[in-house]
């Protein structure tokens, strides 16, 4: 194969994943980064500055959109886009190689409630992937499914909406949290400005940006108050000693949401296999591919999570924490 030809081979691969993006995840939702996502797809240049970065992960699109805003560059054109980051590439790629994409989507908490009532307590819990710990927090937050009546303490400056259907069993309480505990390859802080900051870039933009970056910052104030225990470490050779060192007495729960696809299809079958040793329930609220063995692990709706307790699922939810379906 001549250096042109592989070149050209390695150009597609860029090119299909961007393509992917905007077709199947910002068509209809961002319409600023379809178009730059379609832009990258057809643009070799650009292509080629992304073919820079070490393969896999760092070469995600959320990561390096995710950059761009952070270093205040634009977003609203796919022209204004390509000449800024060709301009500032050598920044652009530091912060890429400095970050990860750890969306902290606190809403997920509205979809994660009814299983959490549900479980005796006191509850001990241990999120996955927890980037700043935002989802560990869930009795912190208020609650209103359907527009119904808001439950959960009345002071608390977050307020989750969720809309429903299939006989959810809404919850009457928010569960009773003893100790809750995160693990992350590398843990944000719910206190630092610039981590907050970095957060915020990862919300993409579009109709509800405002008021998801709001909620991300609310959130954020109610964790910085109280920080829970935050470990760095890979999410599955890690997790062992971190849901060990939870509190006798407590109800362990261990859970994660939007994190496992990140992992390798090995890596993907070792936690599962941790988890079914566990001696505590598992939730999981992935993508449908992450575990598609499962029955009904298919959601009705192309772009929806399935929630899945120990193994077993139980609902459907958008992945911004906005739907629940019960199935």
């Amino acid at each position: 194969m001549s250096a042109d030809t592989a070149a050209e081979r390695e150009r597609a691969r860029v090119a299909d994943r961007y393509r992917w993006m905007a077709t199947s995840y910002a068509r209809g939702g961002s319409p600023d980064y379809e178009r730059i996502a379609l832009g990258v797809a057809g643009d070799a240049r650009t292509q080629d500055l992304v073919l820079t970065l070490p393969e896999g992960n760092k070469r995600q699109p959320n990561l390096l959109l995710g950059a761009v805003r952070y270093l205040g560059g634009p977003t609203g054109t796919w022209e204004g886009f390509r000449d800024w980051v060709a301009e500032h590439w050598d920044r652009v790629r530091g912060v890429v190689m400095a970050r990860m994409t750890q969306t902290n989507e606190v809403r997920r908490c509205a979809t994660l409630l009814p299983v959490l009532a549900r479980l005796e307590g006191p509850l001990a819990l241990v999120e996955v992937g927890a980037s700043a710990g935002l989802c560990l927090y869930p009795d912190r937050y208020r609650y209103s499914y359907d527009g119904g009546t808001p439950l959960g303490p009345g002071e608390s400056p977050v307020l989750l909406e969720c809309r429903t259907s299939g006989g959810v069993p809404l919850p009457r309480r928010v569960p009773d949290v003893v100790w809750r505990a995160g693990l992350d390859l590398n843990p944000l802080d719910a206190g630092d400005e610039g981590d907050v900051r970095w957060l915020e870039s990862l919300v993409w933009p579009g109709e509800h940006r405002r008021e998801r970056v709001e909620r991300l910052r609310a959130a954020a104030s109610v964790v910085a108050a109280d920080p829970p225990v935050m470990v760095a470490g890979d999410l599955v050779e890690a997790l062992p000693e971190l849901v060990a060192r939870a509190p006798e007495g407590a109800t362990l729960v261990v859970l994660h949401s939007a994190v496992a696809a990140y992992l390798s299809e090995g890596g993907r079958a070792d936690l599962e296999r941790l988890m079914g040793g566990l001696a505590g329930h598992w939730v999981s609220n992935e993508g449908w591919r992450v575990f598609p063995e499962w029955e009904g692990a298919r959601p009705p709706v192309g772009n929806d999570f399935t929630l899945a307790v120990d193994g077993r699922v139980v609902a459907y939810t958008g992945e911004h924490g906005q739907s629940l379906a019960w199935r």
